[in-house]
């Protein structure tokens, strides 16, 4: 594909040609950061967006932390330096309370969970390799995928039980083999759901049976607010084959973009020969913040009111949608996360009714955006944490009349 750019400095000047290459010409932008701007507009209701509440965000707390480390360390903080050991110790503290045999030096730190996505799949995928992911999964998977020039295996996911284990062996079994697999554990992105414990253990069991390396997408997880807690699949990993990924972008605040990987020592001089072809390092004051605020305990009691506030307001969305849509819709009811996804009839196109939504000022994200083998159009994805549960009764009121003339028709 080439590119043609005209320059005017107020004198003729000569088209320029950019050839790009194949992959970029492949590559789509999210329609995530395209329907975002949406979910800041004070007009619309907006269920499109992924944010957290907004009145949840430690601002204070935060605020003293950095403070704190530039009264310390002065210019330091405000230097290039390598990743913050104390930080890293600290994950590996974190996640071997959640059952993962982890030291520092598995600890990789990135600019959020989806640069960890980015890094590992420029390691680990060729042009023409194939890569298996989820049928229905978040758009920046596919894109690092597909950013890499690799093909998609896509297998199905339960919405009880997360993703088929009987299906991902039988991905591993075919031909070309793949070289990388990326699951989504908790609360996945669009569905809701969580891999079931039985399922880790054997998925980590086919991952070192087949060695084939699967990247744990993982950014949710403290983001609980029912049932029981359970350890990652890299907690059952053995044999290396798990690497995961997470992010203080949904647990902490979005803006921090900090994030991390957990993988095995002989790995992680590669991954950071290929970040520091990215960007070289995260920053020093912001990973000196975040240590500055998780040492002081101010995560736990964080967390606490951040996933009171999450637990009220889907609590006030799967009231409305029963309400309002009992009957004529299904969806999912997560324990936790920030998101439900709701099939509609077959026949309904929630693409093609996006417009009418908004015009209504109501928004949310349609489900095939998030189909990598197409379909799925009669569903879409509704977030809840960033409205308060009047205005999710508002809005499902809103997308109930839009939805049910769409039904008539």
């Amino acid at each position: 594909m080439t590119l043609t750019i005209s320059i005017d400095a107020g004198q003729a000047m000569p088209s320029i040609p950019y050839q790009l290459s194949s992959v970029s010409s492949g590559m789509k932008r999210s329609v995530m950061r395209d329907l975002i701007k949406l979910a800041v507009d004070p007009e619309i209701i907006s269920f499109a967006g992924g944010l957290p509440a907004s009145e949840c965000l430690p601002l204070d707390e935060y605020r003293e932390c950095v403070d704190a480390v530039l009264r310390r360390e002065g210019p330091r903080a405000l230097q290039y330096g390598p990743p913050f050991d104390p930080l890293r110790e600290w994950l590996a503290g974190y996640m071997r309370s959640r059952g993962v045999e982890c030291a520092a030096e598995n600890v990789f730190i990135t600019n959020g969970a989806q640069q960890g996505l980015a890094i590992l799949s420029r390691l680990l995928l060729d042009p023409g390799d194939t890569a298996v992911v989820e049928a229905i999964t978040f758009t920046g998977v596919r894109q690092v995928v597909e950013g890499q020039g690799a093909a998609i295996r896509t297998i199905p996911t339960d919405l009880v039980t997360g993703a088929q284990d009987d299906a991902l062996e039988a991905a591993f079994c075919a031909r070309p083999k793949p070289r990388l697999a990326i699951l989504i554990t908790d609360f996945h992105n669009p569905l809701g759901v969580s891999i079931s414990a039985e399922k880790r253990v054997r998925i980590a069991r086919l991952a070192a049976q087949y060695a084939v390396p699967i990247v744990e997408d993982d950014p949710y997880s403290a983001l609980r607010y029912a049932g029981y807690s359970l350890p990652p699949i890299k907690a059952f990993d053995s044999a290396g084959a798990i690497i995961y990924a997470s992010s203080f972008s949904k647990m902490l605040a979005p803006a921090v973009r900090l994030g991390w990987i957990v993988a095995p020592a002989a790995l992680i001089p590669h991954i950071t020969v290929m970040r520091e072809s990215i960007d070289l390092e995260s920053s020093s004051l912001t990973q000196r913040a975040v240590f500055e605020f998780v040492s002081r305990g101010y995560l736990e009691p964080h967390l606490a009111r951040l996933n009171a506030t999450n637990r009220e307001r889907q609590a006030a969305l799967l009231a409305a949608l029963e309400r309002q849509l009992g009957g004529l819709a299904q969806w999912t009811t997560p324990q936790g996360g920030l998101f439900v996804w709701v099939t509609l009839p077959e026949g309904v196109d929630t693409w093609a009714m996006f417009e009418t939504a908004v015009a209504r000022q109501v928004a949310y994200i349609p489900g095939a955006a998030f189909a990598a083998n197409g379909g799925h159009a009669n569903a879409l994805r509704l977030n809840y944490s960033d409205l308060k549960p009047e205005a999710i009764e508002d809005g499902v009121g809103r997308l109930a009349e839009v939805i049910r003339e769409q039904v008539l028709v």
